[in-house]
């Protein structure tokens, strides 16, 4: 049985997450506070956290990056009542793998709930990460070297730093060069969800992606916008 943290001080929020949750088949921790939370998920073992930014003693956004900085891989879902985007992008880029805003359907959290444990099961490193294509198990473009076998990317020669999510982001992108793709096939199949009104997490990953690997991220060549539609993943030497 699947174990889930929910970190929320909110009475109803918990209540109402716990029993959604435990009649969907899961196990449920819960916890009320940031400490609480911090020393639970580095403690035990979870499919995935539910993680309130608004927490008392340490915020949610404190909370992951610690988790992060322990190299704990738990998939994250934020939970924010805020509609402020940088509370959404600040807590993808700490480390979190997606986000819920206040208020949310059971329905909802339980779908994002199954897309993250299904793509992203922390005991088990091949759902980490995105399986391996054997012909295309090392790419090179340009100065950047991307090996799927290794889970690595690296420019000329040095490390570059992926979350599990950019990483298959980027090899969805590679396997699929010069195809244009739309936001909604990015979210389904990296995500393992459809909801139209969330691909707005598609264009934070891009971004983040961006900065990485690409030379002038304002200037993208690897990864290019389609107006109106999408993404296109170029490949081109651009070192």
């Amino acid at each position: 049985m699947d174990k889930i943290l929910v970190v929320d001080d909110e009475p109803a929020i918990v209540t109402l997450l716990s029993y959604n949750l435990k009649q969907a088949g899961y196990e449920v921790v819960t916890a009320t506070d940031g400490e609480a939370a911090l020393e639970l998920g580095l403690e035990e073992s979870f499919a995935c956290i539910l993680l309130d930014l608004m927490l008392p003693k340490l915020d949610g956004m404190e909370v992951t990056k610690r988790l992060r900085q322990e190299k704990v891989h738990t998939p994250i879902i934020i939970v924010t009542a805020k509609n402020d985007e940088f509370d959404k992008v600040f807590g993808l880029e700490l480390g979190a793998d997606d986000y819920i805003t206040k208020p949310f359907s059971p329905r909802e959290v339980l779908a994002r709930i199954k897309a993250v444990i299904r793509r992203m099961t922390p005991t088990d490193e091949t759902a980490v990460t995105p399986p391996v294509t054997p012909n295309r198990a090392i790419t090179v473009i340009g100065n950047l070297r991307i090996d799927q076998n290794k889970y690595r990317v690296t420019r000329n020669g040095k490390s570059v730093s992926l979350t599990p999510k950019e990483f298959e982001l980027l090899v969805y992108f590679i396997e699929r060069e010069g195809r244009v793709l739309s936001r909604d096939a990015i979210l389904n199949h990296v995500w393992g969800y459809d909801y139209a009104s969330e691909t707005r997490i598609v264009d934070i990953h891009i971004s983040h992606l961006r900065e990485k690997i690409e030379l002038d991220p304002k200037k993208p060549r690897l990864i290019r916008t389609v107006r109106g539609f999408g993404y296109e993943f170029v490949g081109e030497d651009h070192a």
